[in-house]
């Protein structure tokens, strides 16, 4: 609909301070040495990858990691999650690689986002290469369709029907939405970015009005603290509604996914690449 040359529709933005990149690389090396794993990925989530964190927005540090050998080859499988305690306004953890895998295979929207992000703090190129191509081959549409059009649902009927709300809460409909109207015209796994979501999902002349609004609110929520709030947008709110509806009438069609040895194979050499 849109070619990435167009200038974008909407406001973006990812802020990244020097320091906190810093003390996020060097968070990753101590996990790497107290937990004995490599870390694979690490990116932004939330609203800076997304493009629309306000000044006191949290970084939501992501990653992925491999164990050694023996932690693949006990009985009694062993934890797959690193979390690490908040500190300050990071936020960071991770997932083993095996049950990234598994959560690819079921087409997990976090994860995929994760992929997405724009802001890359570490990357394995050769393994990650890898994993995006096979997370585009196993995805399923229906299963990433359902995801986003429930997740819009469940966030409108429950933060957007107050006479007040949350600047941020609109934008928590409003990106979901995108999301599955992304999978319905182009069978795809959809990109984090929101100002990419709209360029190919939204019509600069059709949707102009709509457009004019969502930037006015992502120039006021980009400026605003996290918990502040407004009356409603009416044309945004209508755009939801109607885009509810349609969801509700027309849910998408599933295409055929290949199965799991991909997976496996990727599992077994990347294990097995990371041994020292």
């Amino acid at each position: 609909m849109h070619t990435s040359e167009q200038k974008e529709m909407l406001r973006s933005a990812h802020p990244v301070e020097p320091h906190m990149r810093t003390q996020v690389l060097e968070a990753l090396r101590d996990i790497e040495a107290r937990h004995n794993v490599t870390v694979l990925f690490a990116c932004e989530s939330g609203s800076r990858g997304w493009g629309f964190a306000s000044p006191d927005s949290d970084y939501d540090v992501r990653f992925i990691y491999v164990n050694r050998l023996p932690w693949y080859l006990t009985v009694t499988p062993g934890r797959d999650v690193i979390e690490v305690p908040i500190s300050g306004d990071l936020d960071i953890n991770g997932w083993d690689l095996r049950k990234a895998l598994g959560l690819m295979r079921e087409s997990n929207p976090t994860l995929l986002e994760w992929l997405r992000s724009p802001i890359v703090y570490r990357e394995e190129a050769g393994t990650m290469a890898q994993f995006r191509a096979l997370a585009g081959q196993v995805f399923s549409n229906a299963k990433g369709w359902h995801h986003y059009a429930s997740m819009a649902k469940k966030n409108f009927r429950e933060h957007l029907q107050a006479d007040a709300v949350r600047y941020k809460k609109y934008l928590y409909v409003l990106r979901p939405l995108l999301a599955a109207r992304w999978i319905r015209t182009q069978p795809g796994v959809p990109p984090m970015r929101f100002a990419e979501l709209a360029q190919h999902t939204l019509h600069p002349v059709r949707d102009a009005a709509l457009i004019d609004e969502i930037n006015a609110l992502l120039e006021v929520k980009m400026r605003a603290g996290e918990a502040a709030t407004s009356p409603r947008w009416p044309g945004i709110h209508a755009f939801i509604e109607a885009e509810l509806a349609r969801n509700a009438a027309e849910p998408v069609q599933p295409l055929p996914v290949p199965g799991n040895a991909a997976l496996d194979a990727l599992l077994h050499d990347t294990v097995l690449r990371y041994q020292r």
